[in-house]
């Protein structure tokens, strides 16, 4: 006999363990099922403890930026175990979830571990861990946030090796000789740069042509540009052909006859949602999608709600969150707007870090825009060059030029990410550019390269449409 309750949320990451706790304090029987650690990839291998590396590889880079601007240091001593102890005993319990279990259970939410699997509408089941062979029926329905995970290409061999994904990478103990990283987006360059701040040879190989691909190609070429004069080894256009690995050695053969060598091999090429497994057959639903279609109210279909990475719109803790209270509100049948993905944000914490919203020039124009764009680059702000070594940076603009308002925005450069602040309030408010021009931008601060980028898009007015 399946057990009745309110709501079963079905994966306890960012988004689940949100819905499952607000969900619960509203007086609802909830059941959260999860297989593995309570709040899901960002606190144990995402967000928060590789932020505590690139903070320790920025410390490092700052050092060395002493000398010619505040005197002299003798010698900078890279050390991992300081790094790999604060991950442990600060961000992640030793990898223990007691912490978030106990959040969840004091709100009055109840967690069942092992693999929930739909198998009707409003019915799971729970296989493995000390839920399984649990049934429950939900009252008002099912949430599903079960994630992403990492996408591994198909490379011949590589499937045989020990290669690395985030999760080890962020769980090291050590820092390796040399380090070979296959793919060039936002998780591979993170860790590149931080390892090869700690005294490890990095080598990037990244299929496309030009570093973080999805975003504009200025913020590639400026990440490019900073990483080769860090030393780590760019190779863009650049296609796994084979991997092995012999003794203590990768070797990664590349389409055009070059083979790469390293003590470890690094595959960040990206994350995928896995939909085989959860049961959608039974409500109805394709297992075979590439995410789960959800509508503004995040259902997917009578009695079902999908929140986080698995609808598709980024594999973001803030989309997840986001995504999160409006299911909540979805299912206490509370009003609210709809899901609003214009001005999404995104950061790459690199140094400089890149943050972006909304659409790049390219996705603008393939959506039928009439577009104008505005640059400008770093130290083009007082801020920038005050701040001198470490200061590489570039603000661009992307504005629909038939309404008048901008549609993206890409800010590159020390704080990157904190400085997409007001453009994000821009393009989701869609605030007037000619509204911007007559703002009043604080003096001497990095976001004054705004200014620059407005007037560089006012230059192009005169130009004809492209």
């Amino acid at each position: 006999m399946a057990e009745q309750v309110d709501v079963v949320v079905i994966g306890l990451g960012p988004g689940g363990e949100h819905v499952a706790g607000r969900l619960a304090d509203a007086g609802l029987s909830v059941v959260g099922v999860e297989a593995e650690l309570v709040g899901g990839e960002c606190p144990y291998w995402g967000c928060v403890p590789s932020k505590m590396m690139i903070r320790a590889g920025n410390l490092l880079a700052e050092a060395r930026r002493v000398p010619g601007m505040a005197g002299a240091v003798g010698q900078v001593v890279p050390d991992w175990a300081p790094v790999a102890a604060r991950i442990r005993d600060e961000a992640t319990d030793d990898w223990n979830d007691q912490v978030a279990a106990d959040r969840l259970t004091g709100k009055g939410g109840r967690l069942v571990r092992g693999r929930g699997r739909l198998t009707g509408p409003r019915r799971v089941a729970v296989e493995g861990g000390d839920g399984d062979g649990l049934r429950f029926e939900a009252r008002l329905g099912v949430v599903l946030a079960t994630g992403s995970r990492p996408q591994i290409p198909p490379v011949p061999g590589l499937a045989d090796v020990p290669y690395w994904t985030n999760r080890d990478a962020v769980s090291a103990k050590e820092a390796p000789r040399s380090l070979l990283v296959l793919g060039g987006g936002a998780i591979g360059l993170e860790v590149a740069q931080v390892y090869a701040r700690f005294g490890t040879h990095v080598t990037i190989v990244e299929a496309m042509d030009r570093l973080v691909p999805g975003e504009e190609p200025e913020a590639g070429a400026l990440l490019a540009e900073v990483l080769g004069r860090e030393g780590l080894v760019l190779r863009t256009g650049a296609r796994a052909a084979g991997v092995r690995h012999e003794g203590d050695a990768f070797a990664l053969a590349l389409e055009d006859g070059t083979e790469l060598t390293g003590d470890q091999l690094l595959v960040a090429t990206g994350r995928r949602v896995d939909l085989g497994g959860l049961g959608l057959e039974t409500v109805g639903l394709d297992p075979g999608g590439r995410a789960l279609a959800v509508d503004g109210r995040m259902q997917a279909a009578p009695g079902l709600w999908g929140v986080g990475d698995v609808t598709g719109h980024g594999a973001f803790t803030h989309v997840a969150m986001y995504e999160a209270e409006i299911a909540v509100r979805s299912v206490l049948g509370e009003p609210g707007p709809h899901a609003d993905y214009r001005a999404l944000p995104r950061v790459t914490f690199t140094d400089p870090e890149v943050g972006a919203v909304g659409l790049t020039e390219h996705q603008a124009r393939e959506k039928g825009l009439r577009v104008r764009t505005g640059l400008s680059r770093a130290p083009s702000s007082a801020r920038g060059w005050i701040h001198k070594a470490g200061n590489d940076g570039l603000v661009k603009l992307v504005e629909d030029a038939d309404r008048g308002v901008l549609v993206g925005a890409t800010t590159a450069g020390p704080m990157g990410g904190e400085m997409l602040y007001g453009l994000a309030v821009a393009v989701q408010a869609e605030v007037p550019v000619e509204s911007l021009r007559h703002m009043i931008y604080a003096y001497p601060t990095f976001h004054r390269g705004v200014e620059d980028a407005l007037a560089d898009l006012r230059a192009r007015e005169s130009l004809p449409d492209v």
